[in-house]
């Protein structure tokens, strides 16, 4: 059994930690409520402006401007693929670049073995973890979280975007965790070039939306210029901000769940604490009556 003085420091390095845990849950918290508001008014909009763009880009097939729809052999692939800065966040990171992994298997083997795979991280960790396995990194934008905002967000898009135009990249999938409530993120492997219409969103509608008759002006050469690109960059920002969310709110669980595991503890070393004070004292007592009866022997 341990001596009171080992219990004693456990308990008081427990409460410490429970503390810290408590304070990282509270912070993480008030970040997530900013971040879940941004992303939740941010969706409808991003959604419905992909939807306009899926059906203008199909429109526009054949059109010489119509450069972000298309679709060449994948021989030059990129992975945008979104972590967090830190860690404490349970299984986030874990997951996303899980699903990097698998998209790299299931898909993208041929291409990682001739050198044809590029990973662009977003985030310390996602840096950190493909740095360390030795992949073809563009190192360029991985600190984005330290000021996020869609100015730089935008920077980033737009060198994905110019990389797929000149033939760099024949197509750029974007690998982030989607924000379904605090407790629950969803892993994506979404698409992002080229533009192509979603099968799912076809099934699940009763009209498809590339039955829509759109009205176009001034011109469809002026909305594929102006509207996709702004489009495409909306989408990245939302992937960002989608992954931002999830992360407060993965840290915000995990760092509950740390707090009421120290609590559980410290029950459990209070009830050792208890115990060993009491069997000390008990021993005390044994050796004074020993002592006592001793004397009076004699």
């Amino acid at each position: 059994m341990p001596n009171l003085k080992e219990v004693k420091s456990r308990i008081k390095s427990v409460k410490s930690t429970q503390q810290i845990t408590k304070a990282m849950k509270m912070v993480a918290a008030s970040k997530l409520r900013k971040a879940q508001d941004s992303i939740l008014q941010m969706r409808p909009y991003a959604e419905k402006l992909y939807g306009i763009l899926e059906n203008v880009a199909q429109s526009a097939e054949g059109s010489a401007s119509s450069v972000y729809a298309e679709h060449r052999t994948a021989n030059k692939v990129l992975l945008v693929v979104i972590s967090s800065d830190k860690g404490l966040c349970g299984a986030f990171n874990a997951n996303a670049f899980k699903t990097a992994i698998k998209q790299i298997e299931d898909h993208y083997q041929v291409q990682k073995q001739e050198g044809n795979l590029w990973i662009l991280p977003i985030g310390k960790k996602s840096f950190e973890y493909f740095k360390k396995r030795k992949y073809q990194l563009i190192p360029d934008f991985w600190e984005m979280f330290h000021q996020l905002s869609f100015d730089k967000v935008r920077e980033a898009a737009e060198f994905v975007m110019s990389g797929f135009v000149k033939g760099d990249f024949d197509k750029v999938d974007l690998i982030y965790n989607e924000f379904k409530n605090v407790a629950t993120q969803i892993q994506r492997a979404d698409n992002f070039l080229p533009i192509e219409a979603n099968e799912d969103d076809k099934e699940e509608n009763a009209q498809p939306q590339n039955n829509v008759d759109y009205i176009i002006e001034p011109s469809v050469d002026y909305i594929i210029k102006e509207l996709i690109p702004q489009t495409l960059k909306i989408q990245f920002y939302k992937a960002i901000l989608e992954s931002n969310a999830s992360e407060h709110g993965a840290r915000m669980t995990a760092m509950d769940k740390a707090t009421e595991n120290a609590g559980e503890l410290l029950k459990d070393l209070t009830l050792m604490y208890n115990r060993t004070r009491q069997a000390a004292i008990t021993k005390e007592i044994l050796e004074i009556v020993g002592g006592a009866e001793a004397l009076s022997n004699q």
